[in-house]
């Protein structure tokens, strides 16, 4: 069992959690296309996850005209279009501007946030982040300093409950009883302060990050230099009284594990008013996108799946029983509940396995934790907080329990489609 097995320290998350850079950020966007073994890729930034239904289609049409007609999405709760044709960027972009997508060419990359995705639909948390939401992304799209934020720094807006707080963000503001609290990177400490002044407060950390950031190539708040690390919180208190802003510390531990929303109609009261979807793998093709984005709202979360909101009581069963036969999943017993993937061969260079492919045929009933199957090392997009990591090797597949940033084992499964669908689905049902 993997659990039983001694711990040893983690291998770097991704790309972005070694710390000094030594290259320039080429974190894709929306305008700045990413090439990848099947084709162009571009990342679209969607602060929140939220989407219009007029957005949401002109996701879809860009998906179906200039795409692979599937749309990906990623642990930020944004989009990837992939197969992209290298000399589409115009007409994306077009697409995009007149959808409201891209308020700002110059700041589409930096528009990196997270929200609670079922703030102000269940009753639950203290705030509701909508107001957060609008006032940050006003605020980063009319700053110029906010331009040179990496395209991998993180903003997170956490409504009480403790979901998107736990997701790591570099700048986190958590609502409380009477206020919020601010969060800078991993520490315990807040800064609590009254809630309308929360997304000022925001701008003004990102400031404090960037000048303690300058010349030493980090990207995000972890990768700072110890000594820069350890100023940022009094440079910040600075910046918040420079900024009108009272604050006084306190202590608010950031939770370990982030929870998505269970699938399945949100409750409000006696009231379905939402309707929570998992997406197999992220990835959805342009019937099921289509018949997410006909039925309201769309709030994009970062474990890859979807709520779908202004849904009316009457008709929340039909819509979950017509995602499902059309491969979502809205209700518990799933056996894609908690499966995750990085794109994999044949989309990625780097990956030495079709991981889409080995999950789906290791898939079973639903285990005690979740699983995320990566094609090399670089582990893109994995989860956080407790799960069972499958990474292709050259030698097969290792196969970690990861509690935060240890790891149990690993252990080395050959390539054997049987052993190793039975050593994951071990691994995940295991526990203590």
């Amino acid at each position: 069992m993997l659990a039983a097995m001694s711990a040893s320290p983690l291998t770097p998350r991704s790309p972005g959690d070694a710390c000094a850079r030594s290259s320039a950020d080429a974190c894709p966007g929306a305008l700045r296309l990413h090439r990848a073994d099947d084709g162009a890729l571009a990342r679209i930034r969607i602060p929140g996850g939220v989407l219009t239904p007029r957005q949401a289609r002109a996701l879809g049409k860009a998906a179906g005209r200039l795409g692979d007609g599937e749309l990906h999405l990623t642990s930020r709760g944004n989009v990837q279009l992939r197969g992209l044709a290298p000399d589409c960027g115009a007409e994306l972009a077009g697409l995009l501007d007149a959808a409201g997508l891209l308020p700002s060419e110059r700041h589409e990359r930096v528009r990196n946030v997270v929200a609670s995705p079922l703030s102000g639909l269940d009753g639950g948390g203290a705030a509701d982040v909508g107001p957060w939401l609008a006032e940050l992304d006003r605020l980063l799209c009319g700053s110029d300093r906010a331009t040179r934020l990496s395209g991998r720094f993180l903003f997170a807006l956490d409504d009480g409950r403790g979901d998107v707080d736990a997701l790591g963000a570099d700048l986190a503001l958590v609502g409380l009883g009477a206020g919020a609290a601010l969060r800078v990177g991993s520490a315990d400490t807040v800064f609590r302060l009254p809630a309308a002044d929360g997304p000022r407060a925001l701008l003004a950390a990102a400031g404090a990050f960037l000048d303690a950031a300058d010349g030493t190539g980090a990207w995000r708040v972890e990768d700072l230099p110890d000594d820069a690390k350890a100023a940022l919180p009094d440079e910040v208190v600075r910046r918040l009284r420079q900024a009108g802003i009272a604050s006084s510390p306190g202590r608010h531990p950031r939770p370990l594990e982030a929870r998505s929303p269970a699938p399945g109609p949100v409750p409000h009261g006696r009231r379905a008013t939402a309707l929570s979807v998992g997406v197999p793998l992220g990835r959805l093709d342009l019937t099921q996108w289509q018949l997410l984005s006909g039925a309201g709202g769309m709030r994009l979360t970062p474990w890859r799946g979807v709520v779908v909101t202004g849904v009316t009581p009457g008709a929340a069963a039909a819509l979950a029983g017509t995602l499902a036969e059309a491969g979502l999943i809205t209700g518990r017993g799933s056996p894609w509940a908690g499966v995750g993937a990085c794109i994999g061969q044949p989309g990625c260079a780097k990956s030495l396995a079709d991981v889409r492919a080995q999950a789906g045929a290791a898939v079973g009933p639903p285990g005690r934790l979740p699983v995320y199957w990566s094609g090399c090392e670089r582990r893109c997009g994995h989860p956080r907080g407790e799960w069972i990591d499958v990474v292709a090797t050259p030698d097969g597949h290792r196969i970690s329990h990861v509690r935060g940033d240890r790891a149990d084992g690993p252990v080395t499964v050959r390539d054997d489609p049987a052993a190793l669908a039975a050593a994951v689905a071990s691994a995940r049902g295991s526990g203590d």
